[in-house]
Formats: C-alpha cells, sequence, structure tokens
C-alpha cells in the first residue's frame, strides 16, 4: 500500500496558508499529512495584526482588495467559514460587511494649505495621455527592466492621477514599467474612480483577524500541523529523471538541528522571498532599528538554490537597493475620540467610509486610513486605531527636521498634527508604533522577466515557489491574491489535478471599461 503523498510548505505567509487549504479541499490530502514551517512566532506572514489597546496595536500594512478582480482570493474564501457568523463563509461577511460601509473618499489629497484638492481632474496633459497609451500598449518583451520615469516626462510625477495612484498601489517612479503597466491593466476599473476609491473593498477588521484567522482555525481544525519558530536552513537535492528532486529539509528549532525526509511523492513548497523580511517597530521614544537581510537570512534560502540555475530566478534583482524598496509605516492607538471628530469634520468622511487621506506635499509623502472601529478583535469600544504610512522616510520632515526613519512615534504624530494644523493635544493618549520595512515594495523593482520564476520552476518534480515573487502572467504583485494566485497554479500542477485555476478577468478588454476609462483621462 502507497504511503499518503506528504506536503511541506516553508514559510507560513497567506501563499503557504492557501495551498494547505487547496491540498484539502480540491487535493483529497488528509490535513495531518500537511506541516507548515514557519520562522516566526504567528502565522500570517506580511498580513499580521498584533497588540492591545494597553501597550498599543501594530500592523505593518494593509491590502487593498476588491471583488471585481481577485478571482483566486474569494474562490478560496468562499469555501472558509466565518468566525462571528454562523452559516456563512469568510467571503459573504465580506460582502455583507461592504455592502453597509461603502467607500467615497471626499479627501483625498490635502496640499500644504490644510486644503482638499479637487481631484475630479487627473491633472494630464496631451502628452501625458500620449505616454499612458504608448506604454499601456508595449509589450513586455519591449520594457525589459526600465522604469517608469524611462515612460514618462517629469511632469507626469506632479498630477493628481500620480499622486492617487502612487499612494493607493506604493509604486516610486523609479519602480518597473511592467508592474505599472499590469496594474494599469489588472485595475482599469479602478482608474475610473481613484480620485474617491469606491472601488475599494474592506475587511471586516485587520486583515489578519479578518482573513489570516478564520484560514488558520478551519487548517486546524482540518489537523494541519504548524510549526512556529522553526528555521528551515537547507534544502537537499538531488535528480530523479533529471528533474530538481527535494530529498531532505533542514531546520532549526530551539537552536536544535532536526532534519525532514522528504520521501517519494512528498512535496515541498517555498516561499522564496518575502517583502517584510527583515521589517522593525519602533515606539514613542524610539526610532524602528535599520536592519537588512543579513539581520533575518529571509533570503539565504532562495539565494542559495539560486545558484547555477536560471529556472529559479534572480534574488539580486529584488534586494539589491534598500533605499528603492523601503518604506515607513505607522500604526496609533487611541484612547479618546478626539482625532477621530477632527477628521470627520475635515474630511467628511466618517471612519471606514473615506480612503487614503494623503499630504501631497509632504516631504515624507504621508497618508493616513482610518478604518471602521474596531479593527482589531480585541480592540475595546473606547479605543481607536488608524494607519499611516510615507514613501520617503528619508527625506527631512516639513515639521520635524529629521527623516521619517530617524523618527520616533512622538515625532510622526507631531509632523502629521503639523500637517493638519491639529493642535498636537489631540494625541495626548496616542501610542504610535512606526514600523520600518526595507524591502516592502521590493517586488516592484525594475526586473528582467527571468529574475522570477515560475511557481513550478521547469525540470523540477516536488518542489513549488509560493509568493510575491514569483512569474504569473497578467496578474499584479503587491497583492493577497498573487500569493493565492501562486499557490493555487502550483498545487495544482504538482498534484496534476484537473481544476482550473479561475483566470484574470479581462476588464482591461471591456469596451465600456476602456471608454469610461478614456473619459476619466481627459476630464
Amino acid at each position: 500500500m502507497n504511503s499518503p503523498v506528504k506536503a511541506y510548505l516553508i514559510g507560513g505567509g497567506i501563499g503557504s496558508l492557501a495551498a494547505a487549504a487547496f491540498m484539502i479541499r480540491d487535493g483529497g490530502l488528509h490535513g495531518k499529512d500537511i506541516t507548515i514551517l514557519e520562522s516566526g512566532l504567528l502565522m500570517g506572514g506580511s498580513l499580521d495584526g498584533a497588540g492591545d489597546a494597553e501597550r498599543g496595536y501594530s500592523l505593518r500594512g494593509g491590502r487593498m482588495l476588491t471583488t471585481d478582480n481577485y478571482e483566486c482570493t474569494w474562490d478560496l474564501f468562499k469555501s472558509i467559514p466565518s468566525l462571528e457568523n454562523d452559516g456563512k463563509s469568510v467571503f459573504e461577511e465580506t460582502e455583507d460587511f461592504n455592502h453597509r460601509h461603502q467607500s467615497y473618499s471626499m479627501a483625498r489629497l490635502v496640499d500644504k494649505l490644510r486644503a482638499k484638492v479637487d481631484v475630479t481632474s487627473m491633472g494630464f496633459s496631451m502628452q501625458h495621455r500620449k505616454e499612458l497609451l504608448k506604454l499601456s500598449n508595449a509589450e513586455e518583451k519591449d520594457l525589459g527592466a526600465s522604469c517608469i520615469t524611462d515612460w514618462f516626462s517629469s511632469s507626469f510625477f506632479t498630477t493628481e492621477f500620480w499622486f492617487m495612484w502612487a499612494t493607493t498601489f506604493a509604486f516610486q517612479p523609479w519602480h518597473s514599467a511592467v508592474e505599472f503597466k499590469r496594474y494599469m491593466h489588472r485595475f482599469m476599473l479602478e482608474f475610473t474612480h481613484i480620485e474617491t476609491l469606491a472601488g475599494v473593498k474592506r475587511t471586516i477588521y485587520n486583515q489578519y483577524d479578518s482573513l489570516v484567522l478564520p484560514l488558520k482555525i478551519w487548517l486546524e481544525d482540518n489537523g494541519v500541523r504548524m510549526v512556529n519558530a522553526c528555521k528551515v536552513t537547507g534544502l537537499d537535492h538531488t535528480l530523479v529523471d533529471d528533474k530538481f528532486t527535494v530529498t531532505n529539509i533542514h531546520c532549526l528549532r530551539q537552536d536544535t538541528i532536526e532534519v525532514i525526509a522528504v520521501n517519494e511523492g512528498d512535496l515541498v513548497f517555498l516561499q522564496n522571498g518575502s517583502m517584510t523580511d527583515a521589517s522593525s517597530l519602533g515606539s514613542m521614544t524610539s526610532a524602528p532599528e535599520k536592519l537588512t537581510k543579513a539581520d533575518s537570512n529571509g533570503w539565504n534560502l532562495w539565494e542559495t538554490l539560486a545558484e547555477g540555475r536560471p529556472e529559479f530566478g534572480n534574488p539580486t534583482a529584488f534586494t539589491s537597493c534598500i533605499a528603492q524598496s523601503s518604506w515607513e509605516s505607522f500604526t496609533v492607538t487611541l484612547k479618546e475620540p478626539t482625532f477621530f471628530n477632527l477628521m470627520h469634520q475635515f474630511s467628511g468622511n466618517a471612519a471606514g467610509t473615506g480612503g487614503l487621506v494623503t499630504f501631497k506635499d509632504s516631504n515624507w509623502l504621508m497618508s493616513i486610513v482610518l478604518a471602521h472601529q474596531p479593527h482589531f478583535v480585541n480592540q475595546p469600544k473606547d479605543v481607536q486605531v488608524f494607519w499611516g504610512y510615507a514613501l520617503f522616510p528619508d527625506r527631512i520632515g516639513n515639521f520635524v527636521a529629521k527623516p521619517m526613519e530617524e523618527c520616533n512615534g512622538a515625532e510622526i504624530l507631531q509632523e502629521l498634527c503639523g500637517h493638519l494644523r491639529f493642535d498636537l493635544d489631540v494625541f495626548k493618549t496616542a501610542n504610535c508604533i512606526p514600523c520600518r520595512m526595507p524591502y516592502i515594495t521590493s517586488m516592484f523593482m525594475p526586473r528582467n522577466h527571468s529574475d522570477r520564476p515560475l511557481p513550478v520552476p521547469k525540470g523540477t518534480r516536488n518542489f513549488a515557489f509560493i509568493s510575491q515573487f514569483v512569474e504569473i502572467a497578467d496578474d499584479v504583485v503587491f497583492t493577497v491574491e498573487y500569493s493565492i494566485r501562486a499557490a493555487q497554479i502550483a498545487v495544482y500542477q504538482l498534484l496534476a489535478l484537473e481544476h482550473k485555476v479561475p483566470p484574470v478577468t479581462p476588464h482591461d478588454k471591456s469596451l465600456r471599461v476602456q471608454f469610461e476609462a478614456l473619459v476619466k483621462a481627459f476630464s
């Protein structure tokens, strides 16, 4: 009798959790035969969220969701039961929540006079429209490793469109033209209401509590083994029928080296690279420590495997310049409602009905967003939490004479009050926790097509990659969808399943969407 297939997933991000679910739901594996190995103390990877009202809440970031796209994400979460609404899936409860709390930002951009910027016009010249059209129609093979700046005149980066698009998706001018083009096609629907973010959907709580936690609990209920504080240090491999085959997994747990044998028929999935690798937290009195991949070794395994194997990609393309992939976020915990009330009066949006408020003249290019409260499952009713980030943390502030990356939480709040012209007393009960992320937009770095491996590289037998650093035609990185789509592709391919991965919806091919985008471009 053949032994059951066992699967080992290295890294506990949303991609690995999704892969485990697909193996159970669609592949017929038993949960007890699936093991997830995570070096940190929590599952969920970049979709984290932690803390409490006393110590302060913290989340490194949140990802935009839509229900018009994200085909694989919602295919998965239609199968995962809600933790709070009996008889409903996570997808159904998310849809219900967004029917009740619809987004329509009325203060998307704010200028140096604290005036709300008129964003009914994108601010395009005819030259900008020609440049957009040229890039939109270019072939990826012709774009190569070019930057966005290679395709646009300098004035394009001062338009209202650029400030809104860049801060919604975290693009920098020096990032990949290929990724910018893909975003323009994938989110053409969002282009038509980028000034209000009306197409953005939110989860009930932060994405750890709303997505990761119910998925994790479902996997545990199905017997999946989740091992935290387990660092995978190496993979033994050989050639079987001329195909790359993993034979052993080397781990470090509690200072003890362990070796897991990968037997015939077993599968190994690796999260190659991490956008939140080497991230660090500060406090109200201290700035986050400046770390690099040398402090975490999060890229080592991929780098080792890719040596001499071009089919495994080129991790150096994504880690070569922290200055171009880094930004900083901050999470603020409040114990009285003055700030939220003032923001409601200023913006016209109650918490959870607006979107990012971006201070376009901020040297840091700072944005904040006030989500529906509570934002954490364990958040008391008299506590509020909001999140913000800045794309240029290496620049001197407008109101604090130092770079954001050298600021503590109190200084970040001082800078924010300066832009809003609020008295600093609004933050007398505040706890601001800054977070530095040196590789947060590393997947946007200019790259060649060969720099990202396929989820299942050619010439592999029992091995796959799942991450933001694999190559999936037509889809866009820096989304939950990308990791889950990579997981679904890898699982279906390694298990030779006949199931079809939901295709990317071609909204950009719709004549109606194209017409509406054209009208918006000429507004």
